[in-house]
């Protein structure tokens, strides 16, 4: 109980960083990289740490979450669904009506113009105040 006390007190944004590090592999680096990207999209974006150990971005509302698996690093944008995705990067959970994700395995490239362009497409979104079917 005092280790699981002890990790609440940290800020969302070194439990990331422990996360990456903790990986120490390609999935690591990935989760690292698209941290770094969505950053740099979004200088203002609040990084949090949800449901027991998920990195999740965040601005005016909930952006994407970055899930790690075994074979996959997951970015899911939790209102996907609505963003225009002209690159056609989502790659996953592509047939519910409110998000859509993005998966990565190792050797994928980031197609870092396009990831911008989501990222950037999905704080518009919540800044805009719409409204999806479903709370968050």
């Amino acid at each position: 109980m005092e280790k699981q006390s002890a990790e609440n007190t940290k800020s969302p944004s070194r439990l990331i960083d422990k996360r990456i590090e903790e990986l120490g592999d390609w999935r690591g680096r990935m989760l690292s990289k698209i941290r770094n990207l969505i950053r740099q999209a979004d200088p203002e974006v609040a990084e949090e740490w949800k449901w027991r150990g998920t990195p999740v971005w965040s601005h005016d509302g909930m952006i994407c979450t970055g899930e790690t698996y075994k074979n996959v690093v997951k970015l899911t944008f939790a209102k996907g669904a609505s963003l225009n995705d002209p690159s056609h990067i989502f790659n996953s959970s592509l047939e519910g009506n409110t998000r859509r994700a993005i998966d990565f395995h190792e050797g994928d490239e980031v197609d870092e113009e396009a990831l911008t362009e989501l990222i950037r497409a999905a704080i518009a979104l919540n800044k805009s105040g719409r409204k999806t079917s479903r709370k968050e």
